[in-house]
């Protein structure tokens, strides 16, 4: 096979290091495009069929109406989610859209980092050590193996959570509409009202936004704690800041959120921030976020990178041997 071209659009320097090193291997020449894939540059490197993009920019109808115009016939996102795509438009322009499996223990030990610094009230912790006020918090912390732990979605991700779980001694539940891992699976109310922390790990589409929302945090125990490393539309935010100012919560950990694009992966020090969710939840002392950060991980980086290359190169062949 000649050698193929792919476009690389939202590329941030490690990754453009990544492709450069790995292309020659497989017989791919990388077009790196630091900025993000826009109507205007979609046709940058003519005659590219397979473009790369990243999670950080919507690419929407509009611009697929450019990539379909350039000749492009292949997307491959450079994440597990692909909610950032308008999948309808490129289905009905003809332009397939793949994305990529990468090591799910990134995320899943961030999870477990995250109910760590949950349960150890390390919020305020940290913040008053900061401070120099080193006494000690007048609520005591609680040990995960006393806990129950109710984990939502148990693919590649939610399974390595479970397995990591193993280590700590504490009580599993697991909901899923497939009973693979090697958890006790309980319908999702019974999770809801057993667990001492709930950790969501499960896809958006249309079935899954709000699993969590005003019902379902009635249902949880007094003092549970919320972890999220899935998407930020699981969750009913607005119903999760009311569950947390009433006290029905003990607290969360986020490192995704509602609104979140156009806020995380960028520098807002010295811009006012308008998203209302994040604010207030930035503003309570059991609350911890953290910018989409979970999968940020050499390990990933290299996954991301080779899967990317050979979706495009299994796209190719598809269309030479059908």
């Amino acid at each position: 096979m000649k050698n193929i071209g792919i476009t690389v659009y939202g590329c941030e320097q490690d990754e453009a290091n990544m492709f450069r090193s790995l292309s020659p291997r497989f017989g791919v020449t990388p077009a790196i495009i630091g900025g993000a894939l826009t109507e205007s540059n979609a046709a940058l490197v003519p005659g590219n069929q397979c473009i790369s993009v990243g999670h950080k920019y919507e690419v929407p109808r509009s611009v697929i109406f450019s990539l379909k115009n350039a000749g492009v016939k292949y997307i491959s996102t450079r994440s597990v989610g692909y909610d950032h795509i308008d999948i309808g438009a490129a289905e009905r322009m003809g332009i397939a859209v793949g994305n990529v499996e990468y090591s799910p223990g990134s995320v899943a030990d961030y999870t477990i980092m995250l109910m760590l610094l949950a349960v150890r009230n390390a919020k305020t912790v940290v913040s008053s050590a900061e401070r120099n006020d080193f006494r000690l918090n007048s609520i005591r912390a609680k040990e995960l193996r006393d806990m129950t732990v109710g984990v939502i979605g148990a693919g590649r991700i939610g399974r390595a959570v479970i397995e990591r779980l193993r280590g700590f001694g504490c009580h599993v539940l697991a909901y899923d509409r497939n009973w693979e891992a090697a958890a006790e699976y309980v319908p999702i109310d019974e999770l809801l009202r057993k667990s001492d922390i709930v950790t969501l790990h499960l896809p958006f589409n249309a079935d899954t936004r709000h699993i969590i929302g005003r019902g379902q945090l009635r249902k949880m125990k007094q003092g549970a704690f919320i972890v999220n490393t899935g998407r930020g539309t699981l969750v009913d935010t607005g119903a999760l800041i009311k569950a947390l100012r009433n006290g029905k919560l003990g607290g969360a950990a986020l490192d995704v959120l509602e609104g979140e694009r156009g806020i995380f992966y960028f520098d807002c020090s010295q811009k006012p921030i308008d998203n209302q969710f994040l604010l207030q939840l930035q503003s309570m002392p059991n609350v911890i976020i953290t910018p989409h950060t979970a999968y940020h991980t050499e390990r990933v980086l290299r996954d991301t990178v080779e899967k990317t290359i050979t979706n495009c190169l299994d796209f190719e062949r598809s269309l030479i041997y059908g």
